[in-house]
C-alpha cells in the first residue's frame, strides 16, 4: 500500500523578507519593452508612454473573507484573479496593461508553498495579458491574506474612453454574458456550507464548470479591445462589469448625463446561469442584472460604428442611449416600462 503524498510545508519566517521576495521572484519573465527596471532594486524603472499616448493606471484590493473564501478559492486561481480584475480596470479604458505591482499580506498559517501557488497565478496572468511583474512588497497580517495589486496600462491619448461621453442615439452593448459569476458563487457557498454541516456530504458542482470558472477565474476582455482597434472603433463611453449591470448602466448615464432603455430580453445569459437561477428559484435576469464580478465589458458606440465591428457576434446589444429627461429605464419581458433599479450585491446575497 502506497503511502499518502506528504505536502511540504516550509515557514515563511525560514527564508526572512528578503529571502521570500527572491523567491517568489526569481522566475519572472519580463515581456514590454518600457521596462527597463523590475523587481531588485528600490523602484522599478519603467519608460513613459510615447507617440502621443497616455499612462492609465489603476489599483484594486482584494481581502480574504470579504472578496474572497479561501474554503474554496485555489490559490493558484487567486493569484490569476487578482491580476484579471485589474487588467480589466485597464481594458475599459480601452487600453492594454504594461506593468504591475503586487502586494501581500499575510498570516502565520500560510507557508512558502502557499505563496508559491498564488504567485503561480500571477506570474500565468501576466504572461498571459504581457503585463510585467515589476515590484511589489510582503508583510505580515493578523487576519489573514491580503493582496493589493497596482496595475499601469497605456493607450493612445485620442483613444482612452471615459464614463462619460456616451450620447442619445448610442447604442449600449455588451460582451460576453452576465450572471455566470454570481451564479458560480452561489453554487460555492452552497457547497461550504453543505460541508460545514456535514463534512462527509459531497456537494453536487459537475455539470457547473463554466459558471464556477466565471467566479474563480474571470478573463479580462483583452480580446474585445483587440477586436475594436482592428475595427477601427472607438467606443464613446465604457465600464467594466464588476458590480452588475444594473449598477454600471447607472455609472454611465450618470457620467455622461444621459438616459437609457435597456432591453431585458436582449441581456445575455449562459444556459448554466439560467439553470441555477431557476434551481434556486431567482429570475436569471435577476442575476444578470445585480450579480456583479463578470468582468465583461459594457460599452456605447454610435450605431455608424457598429457597421464597422469586424466580429459583431462578439458584442450584443442590449438598449439603447436616450436623453437625460427620459430617464434610466428597463423593458421588462411582459413589455412594460420601469425605472431600472440599483440593487448590486449585496442585495442579491440577502435575498
Amino acid at each position: 500500500m502506497e503511502e499518502a503524498e506528504v505536502k511540504k510545508y516550509t515557514e515563511i519566517s525560514k527564508l526572512g523578507e528578503f529571502g521570500l521576495i527572491k523567491h517568489l521572484t526569481e522566475k519572472i519573465e519580463l515581456l514590454q519593452p518600457s521596462t527597463l527596471k523590475g523587481v531588485g532594486d528600490d523602484a522599478a524603472v519603467i519608460t513613459p508612454p510615447a507617440n502621443g499616448e497616455v499612462m492609465l493606471l489603476s489599483t484594486d484590493m482584494m481581502a480574504e473573507g470579504i472578496h474572497f473564501e479561501l474554503t474554496y478559492t485555489p490559490l493558484r486561481h487567486l493569484g490569476y484573479k487578482a491580476i484579471a480584475v485589474n487588467v480589466s480596470d485597464i481594458c475599459a479604458m480601452n487600453g492594454e496593461p504594461t506593468q504591475v505591482v503586487v502586494s501581500i499580506a499575510v498570516s502565520n498559517q500560510y507557508s512558502v508553498e502557499s505563496l508559491d501557488e498564488i504567485y503561480k497565478g500571477i506570474r500565468f496572468a501576466c504572461k498571459e495579458y504581457k503585463a510585467d511583474l515589476v515590484g511589489g512588497d510582503t508583510t505580515s497580517s493578523r487576519s489573514g491574506l491580503v493582496i493589493d495589486v497596482t496595475i499601469l496600462g497605456k493607450t493612445p491619448k485620442e483613444k482612452v474612453v471615459y464614463r462619460s461621453g456616451a450620447k442619445p442615439g448610442d447604442l449600449l452593448c455588451v460582451s460576453g454574458d452576465l450572471g455566470a459569476a454570481y451564479a458560480g458563487l452561489l453554487l460555492l457557498e452552497k457547497a461550504r456550507r453543505t460541508l460545514g454541516a456535514d463534512p462527509a456530504e459531497k456537494p453536487e458542482l459537475q455539470g457547473y464548470g463554466y459558471v464556477l470558472q466565471k467566479q474563480l477565474m474571470p478573463r479580462a476582455r483583452v480580446d474585445i479591445i483587440e477586436m475594436l482597434r482592428n475595427s477601427d472603433v472607438v467606443p464613446t463611453s465604457m465600464i467594466d462589469i464588476s458590480d452588475g449591470l444594473s449598477s454600471e448602466v447607472h455609472h454611465i448615464c450618470e457620467a455622461s448625463k444621459v438616459g437609457c432603455l435597456l432591453e431585458e430580453v436582449k441581456v445575455p445569459i449562459h444556459e448554466e446561469t439560467i439553470k441555477v437561477a431557476q434551481e434556486n428559484g431567482a429570475t436569471p435576469s435577476l442575476f444578470a442584472l445585480s450579480g456583479g464580478e463578470d468582468y465583461e465589458l459594457l460599452f456605447t458606440i454610435s450605431p455608424a460604428d457598429y457597421q464597422k465591428i469586424k466580429e459583431p457576434t462578439m458584442v450584443n446589444i442590449i438598449g439603447e442611449i436616450l436623453p437625460a429627461e427620459d430617464g434610466i429605464m428597463i423593458a421588462a419581458k411582459d413589455g412594460k416600462m420601469h425605472p431600472l433599479a440599483v440593487q448590486g450585491w449585496d442585495g442579491l446575497k440577502a435575498k
